[in-house]
């Protein structure tokens, strides 16, 4: 990846997920996990996340449906931050989960509700 590709990358990961959030990440980061890391960062972060054809706010309802949809609650948890910091309210975030019951089950949008729950009282704590 050359350098450019990789700071538009970091650039967009840190702004969508906080520094504390991308920081974590690289500290966790070994030899064994480093290309899949780099791949994130290029392809999601780089290519997807920076493309001009939709707004940070639409990313983030499309990507939240999509985990409620694939019942991926650790990803969740983490892009419910990140839906805040892209300029979701919690209303436009519950809507997002209530329009999911409809489209990918009743228990996925329960489980959604709980996650982002959990996380949207932990932001009230902060």
């Amino acid at each position: 990846m050359s350098g450019e590709d990789r700071e538009r990358g970091m650039r967009a990961r840190r702004e969508v997920l906080g520094d504390r959030h991308v920081d974590a990440a690289i500290e966790r980061t070994s030899e064994f996990t480093a290309e899949f890391q780099e791949l994130i960062t290029r392809y999601a972060w780089g290519e997807i996340w920076t493309r001009p054809g939709l707004d940070r706010r639409t990313r983030s309802a499309i990507t939240l449906t999509a985990l409620i949809a694939r019942g991926q609650h650790d990803e969740l948890a983490m892009h419910v931050r990140a839906a805040l910091r892209n300029g979701l309210s919690r209303d436009e975030i519950k809507e997002v989960l209530l329009q999911s019951a409809i489209y990918c089950g009743v228990p996925a949008a329960n489980s959604a509700f709980a996650v982002a729950q959990r996380v949207l009282e932990e932001d009230d704590a902060d």
